[in-house]
């Protein structure tokens, strides 16, 4: 998975979880299966963690939580910035052979955009998707000048493109219908009593209280 769509992974996961210790996200994280389907190897966490908040992105605070040291994280004014930015590209930018930024972009879109900032990134992706299904058009139509094997190839991503496209208008449509979470909207899910993020939940608010929140 390309670099930026790592650093875009753990800046969501600190947003959503903040205040919030390596432990718990590395556990969050595979959770979500991130090695199977983000390439993201879960050893490699902490060392992104590091990497983020020494470029300024996220804040770090070391506190000793039940007699053990454990370090906390937050968010920055640039650290938010950069998810902001990162989260808008992913949903935005088409790469046909790696989705995998979009597919990051994409879960964390309920808890990093608007409905407004959401549809907006979408729109610019539905745009892009077609412009690419006309490019694969132009393809078809020039079968007599390109290898068989080559057409079917092109084939396959067309009909993924035609798939996804189909797709995305509905997302589009379940936004602008109040149907889809957001971060100004109300989900009206929780999750179940068993969860673990209740616990990460009452964590939080006892590294809240100890940060003086």
């Amino acid at each position: 998975m390309p670099a930026h769509a790592t650093r875009m992974l753990l800046l969501g996961a600190v947003r959503i979880f903040e205040p919030v210790n390596g432990y718990q996200i590395r556990r969050e994280l595979t959770s979500w299966q991130v090695d199977r389907w983000a390439n993201v190897n879960p050893g490699s966490i902490y060392g992104g963690l590091a990497t983020l908040a020494r470029q300024g992105h996220l804040l770090r605070h070391d506190l000793v939580d039940g007699g053990r040291e454990v370090s906390v994280y937050e968010l920055t004014d640039s650290g938010r910035e950069e998810l902001d930015r990162l989260v808008a590209a992913g949903l935005q930018a088409v790469e046909l052979y790696d989705r995998s930024a979009f597919m990051v972009a994409f879960s964390l879109l309920p808890s990093v955009m608007t409905t407004e900032q959401a549809r907006r990134s979408l729109v610019v992706r539905r745009v892009a998707l077609e412009q690419t299904m006309a490019e694969f058009a132009e393809i078809k139509m020039r079968s007599e000048a390109v290898p068989p094997h080559v057409v079917r190839s092109a084939l396959l991503w067309y009909d993924v493109t035609v798939a996804e496209l189909a797709w995305l208008r509905e997302v589009i449509d379940d936004l602008a219908a109040g149907r889809f979470p957001t971060a100004d909207t109300d989900w009206g899910w929780l999750p179940p009593p068993d969860d673990p993020g209740w616990q990460m939940n009452a964590d939080r608010e006892r590294y809240r209280s100890m940060l003086g929140r």
